[in-house]
């Protein structure tokens, strides 16, 4: 079977896919660094300066006449003409612009209208700094790329998806842009933020210059205990969106709230009544943890630069813009310059023709030639006088000069005009022997003329995380069965077997043999009918534990941290064997014990007290310290000393497992058997008899 049209055929695709990936890149989704803007915005720009004439226009003839330079149907132009116009900085607006607020589409191009903004013409279009090239028909020239002399790629962001790499760069403050530029001149540390039009507030600790996370705020007020109003919204968001997530929290139970209005306009205003028992400081919490009230974004500054795609920082984009502004302004002067020289050198010609009476000598020439020629040699004397050598086309301006206009002319006014054009060319030499403070100049004077428009909107400020399992609502009971062995909250147990938790809590199971694993709240599973103790993943909790070790028989105690862990892992409190058990097992700060021992004859009691303050609270992997050399027959738990500090009350996290070898320490009960039958006598007790000898103390900590 002949294959090598199956090779030609692969190149066919990777060379037409490479062509498309490189049109996609450069030519649709992607801002080029040089001017900040998309093709598409370019050649909108570009046809709205072609058609002004300082009056509105339908967005509908600016669509159509720039469907001439743009190739891609006018859906795509009138999209990317509402998202300039609503930036609102380039395009002056009239209508129905939509809103970007609610998430309002626009009116239909032939309702709505608008024009280039003050700032957008005078910074820019310039003819003599623009390179143009064929539309993509030849019938008409567009610009490669604006001479902008704001930096629009940071003032605006952008937002496009291409082939293989996307960019998503956040808008900056116009105001702090040239401030910042004007530090990069002057040789000055500089940094900027970005700065919505939605307002709210940011924290910018992870923006690392343009390339790191965000993460936005809504600005939350609080009304009353039961009213709260949300004013400004995330970047990204719109009120309907934001609304739409806090209903949906609503429905899931993380948030209680009896009503949510919208009442959006020309500002944010969105109003929240809670339910009852609940107050507005929690909810708040619970919407910045649960909703669309904060949102993290990750911008990414890719760019074309050198009609190639690269990432750069917010840094390296404004340091950019400030060297293609000195280097514009300078051209722009250079070129204004020789306009100054050529402008004065018409006038010296005009002065000399007309003062020296040179159009009398050609009174007697018979040719055209021969006037061209009396005339050059007449203005050979003054030569020194002129900016350059004359030429011919200098010849025939003069001669074109009327008989009216010279009998009216004006010898002080000549001179002044002559002098004004001379201070503009010094005026024009002295900028260009300091471009920085001419451009510094320049960004001061835009500062003056249009900053007030642009005043910083979004808040910048450190947030601390809100932790959504620190502000969930335990909306869910969870139980454990003790005859089936299920643990879940759809399983049915009795009121004492079931306690309150939410999605986002940890589960801690420890068994009698001293296997220990964390686990997620479930909705049914089996666990097993052995637990010793059961409860909720808390940090600051502290075990009190008593286990017989099952290798010599021998009983320690220790005191541990809630253990660190790894989701469904299993770990052990103590060695494994498998006599080794758990005898006692509670929570707190501290409780005593009455340890009852093996009888001995030798011994003056059978039981030994102790108390856990005594313990020091070591790792979870410690042996702990010894009881006594002799066998434990059972344990009990003794009330607090009198005049003992009360201990405070047990956490609502914690569910102790009856059965399962303990109390917590803050429900001592005198004398009440744990993991042994309940019936006890004083004797059993071990109860001290008068006359005897002291209690035999625990073993040395191990």
């Amino acid at each position: 079977m002949d294959t090598s049209h199956y090779g030609e055929l692969h190149k066919l695709f990777d060379t037409n896919f490479i062509d498309y990936t490189s049109y996609v890149i450069r030519e649709r989704a992607i801002p080029d660094v040089a001017d900040g803007l998309k093709p598409v915005q370019r050649r909108i720009l570009q046809t709205l300066f072609n058609m002004d004439d300082g009056r509105y226009h339908k967005v509908a003839n600016v669509v159509g006449d720039c469907m001439k330079l743009h190739p891609h149907g006018d859906a795509s132009i009138f999209a990317a003409l509402v998202n300039l116009a609503n930036k609102g900085y380039l395009i002056d607006r009239q209508g129905n612009f939509g809103n970007i607020y609610t998430g309002d589409q626009a009116s239909a191009a032939r309702y709505i209208e608008c024009r280039l903004s003050p700032l957008a013409r005078e910074t820019l279009f310039n003819k003599d700094l623009t390179e143009f090239a064929d539309s993509y028909d030849g019938r008409m020239q567009e610009p490669v790329a604006l001479p902008a002399k704001i930096p629009l790629l940071l003032m605006q962001g952008a937002e496009g998806i291409a082939v293989g790499m996307a960019t998503k760069i956040m808008p900056h403050n116009f105001c702090e842009l040239l401030e910042a530029q004007k530090a990069i001149l002057r040789g000055e540390e500089f940094a900027v933020y970005p700065d919505f039009p939605q307002a709210g507030a940011i924290d910018v600790s992870g923006y690392e210059d343009g390339n790191g996370r965000l993460r936005c705020r809504a600005r939350i007020e609080e009304k009353n205990e039961k009213t709260i109003t949300i004013k400004d919204i995330p970047y990204t968001t719109t009120t309907q969106s934001l609304i739409e997530s806090v209903e949906k929290a609503a429905r899931a139970g993380k948030l209680k709230i009896m009503s949510i209005n919208d009442y959006t306009a020309e500002e944010v205003e969105i109003e929240i009544k809670l339910a009852r028992g609940i107050y507005a400081e929690d909810t708040i919490k619970a919407l910045y943890a649960f909703t669309d009230c904060e949102v993290s974004i990750s911008p990414n500054l890719t760019v074309i630069r050198d009609n190639n795609p690269t990432v750069l920082s917010v840094s390296e984009v404004l340091r950019h813009n400030t060297e293609k502004l000195v280097r514009d302004l300078e051209k722009e002067l250079t070129i204004e310059h020789g306009r100054l020289k050529e402008k004065l050198h018409a006038h010296l010609l005009e002065q000399i023709f007309i003062e020296e009476r040179l159009y009398k000598r050609i009174e007697e020439c018979k040719t055209y030639k021969a006037v061209v020629e009396t005339i050059d040699e007449a203005l050979v004397p003054f030569a020194e006088q002129l900016v350059r050598a004359v030429s011919k086309e200098d010849i025939e301006r003069l001669l074109e000069i009327r008989i009216k206009r010279i009998s009216r002319y004006d010898i002080d006014r000549k001179k002044k005009e002559i002098k004004e054009v001379r201070d503009n060319i010094k005026a024009v030499e002295n900028y260009l022997l300091d471009m920085v403070g001419y451009t510094v100049s320049y960004l001061d004077d835009l500062l003056n003329r249009y900053g007030h428009l642009y005043p910083r909107r979004t808040e910048i400020t450190t947030f601390s995380e809100v932790e959504a399992r620190k502000v969930a609502l335990s909306n869910l009971s969870l139980g454990y069965d003790r005859e089936t062995g299920f643990l879940g909250h759809q399983v049915k147990a009795r009121p004492e077997d079931c306690f309150p938790c939410s999605e986002y809590d940890k589960l801690l199971l420890i068994y009698q043999n001293g296997v220990y694993k964390v686990i997620n709240v479930i909705d049914k599973l089996f666990v097993g009918h052995d637990l010793a103790w059961l409860g909720k993943v808390d940090e600051k909790l502290i075990f009190n534990l008593v286990y017989r070790e099952g290798g010599q028989g021998l009983c320690y105690a220790k005191r541990f941290h809630c253990p660190k862990f790894i989701l469904e892992k299993e770990y052990r409190l103590f060695p494994e064997h498998k006599n080794s058990v758990i005898l006692f097992l509670s929570t707190g700060e501290g409780g005593r014990l009455r340890v009852h021992l093996a009888p001995s004859k030798r011994a003056q009691h059978n039981y030994v007290d102790c108390c856990f303050s005594d313990v020091l609270i070591k790792g979870v992997a410690a042996l702990g310290k010894r009881v006594s050399n002799r066998p434990v027959r059972r344990i009990a738990e003794l009330p607090p000393e009198k005049g003992a500090a009360q201990e405070p009350e047990p956490q609502p996290t914690l569910f102790p497992v009856a059965g399962g070898g303990g109390q917590p320490a803050t429900e001592a009960a005198p004398e009440k058997s744990l993991g042994q039958s309940p019936r006890s006598t004083p004797e059993e007790a071990g109860d001290p008899t008068p006359g005897k000898g002291p209690t035999s103390k625990p073993g040395a900590e191990s």
